[in-house]
């Protein structure tokens, strides 16, 4: 591969490049999960147990792959889910993943502690963007973020609901990883072996949380722990009554972002959301939780065939994202994969890792006889027993 993105073969490539150009806490920050790290490992490996069943002598001339997510089209089930902090990983932040995303015809989402504020977002990028929101204890700046958001053009939101506190992230307490970043003596060298990332870093645009910092002053006092920072803002006390609140509030489409069982899936319907986001927070917050793939299945029995059922977690392979649909996804989302191209090469490294996972998507439907996303079926995936 040569250090070159253009070059890497698979997202797992793209990682190793990524490890290599960014100082190792911020690369732990991107690649940690909590506590031991189950969740995280398991995310991924989960995929596995599940093979692909073909069909044969089936016309595969042409694959069609179009579909909804969020109401919006989508060249294929996949969309790049919301991920804090962006800019710590390269200095065109989200933005350039936003163009990225909209090359390739997927949905793009901006998270609340996003370092790119969401009406420059909207201005720049014009393709379909969701705005993944949290209730805050100041139930008015959630409202102005709806106001906002609509505003904006934004096409949905995503309720993040599985952080009423910070999860045990220990390689970033081992690294003494700030908000923003700083230099330690633990850390020190690490950074100075990395100038190409520490010196934009340290000398471009000041670091901030830009959707927030207007109204949460959180960074005037210097650096503080992230932990410390999430624990004091994010909301205990939060109940499904708050997401009917919100629903009413934004009127459109609205994922509940954190679902892990069919009754809690029930429930998000029934409280006004048109979808859930099947997702542990990619092993970063409840060490333990099963993997979202093996939810899918029992979600989707439990909310039928109407609301979006977008599995968050785990892929690393287009095939990883046909297994989802053939359990009853609506689509993926990642967050860590473009994160991984993104440090590894900017806009074009976010590039390319959306161009190797559409391939390999593609070619599973052509090898497994599957002419049209549409008809990708239960019976073209079965559960491994050893």
């Amino acid at each position: 591969m040569k250090g070159r993105p253009e070059r890497a073969n698979n997202v797992a490539a793209l990682r190793l490049l990524a490890r290599r150009r960014l100082p190792r806490p911020i690369f732990d920050y991107i690649d940690g999960g909590a506590d031991d790290e189950r969740s995280l490992r398991r995310n991924e490996t989960a995929f596995a147990d599940y093979e692909l069943v073909p069909d044969v002598l089936n016309d595969v001339s042409a694959i069609r792959t179009g579909t909804t997510v969020f109401g919006q089209p989508s060249r294929w089930p996949l969309m790049l889910a919301p991920t804090g902090l962006t800019r710590m990983f390269h200095d065109h932040a989200e933005l350039a993943v936003a163009r990225a995303a909209a090359r390739h015809g997927l949905v793009y989402g901006l998270s609340t502690m996003g370092t790119t504020r969401l009406e420059d977002l909207a201005h720049a990028f014009d393709g379909p963007k969701v705005f993944q929101i949290y209730i805050f204890k100041d139930r008015g700046l959630t409202a102005e973020f709806v106001a906002r958001c609509r505003e904006a053009g934004f096409h949905g939101l995503a309720l993040t609901v599985d952080t009423p506190v910070a999860g045990n992230r220990e390689r970033d307490r081992v690294s003494g990883l700030s908000l923003p970043p700083r230099l330690t003596w633990r850390s020190m060298l690490s950074f100075a072996l990395h100038p190409s990332w520490s010196l934009p870093a340290l000398t471009g645009k000041k670091f901030d949380l830009a959707n927030v910092s207007h109204k949460i002053d959180a960074l005037a006092g210097g650096p503080m722990s992230l932990f410390d920072y999430i624990g004091g803002q994010f909301d205990r006390s939060v109940t499904w009554r708050d997401v009917e609140w919100l629903a009413r509030e934004w009127n459109g489409p609205l994922a509940i972002k954190g679902v892990m069982t069919p009754e809690d899936a029930r429930r998000s319907i029934a409280s006004g959301a048109t979808g859930v986001m099947i997702s542990n927070h990619g092993g970063r917050q409840l060490d333990g939780a099963p993997a979202p793939v093996d939810q899918i299945e029992a979600v989707r029995e439990a909310v039928g065939g109407g609301p979006d059922v977008i599995c968050d977690g785990g892929v690393r392979r287009g095939s990883d994202a046909v297994k989802a649909i053939a359990l009853g996804a609506t689509a993926c989302s990642i967050g860590r994969p473009y994160l991984y191209g993104l440090a590894a090469g900017g806009e074009a490294g976010v590039d390319r890792v959306l161009t190797l996972l559409t391939e390999e998507f593609e070619r599973t439907l052509t090898l497994a006889g599957i002419n049209d996303v549409a008809a990708i079926a239960r019976r073209h995936v079965r559960r491994r027993f050893n």
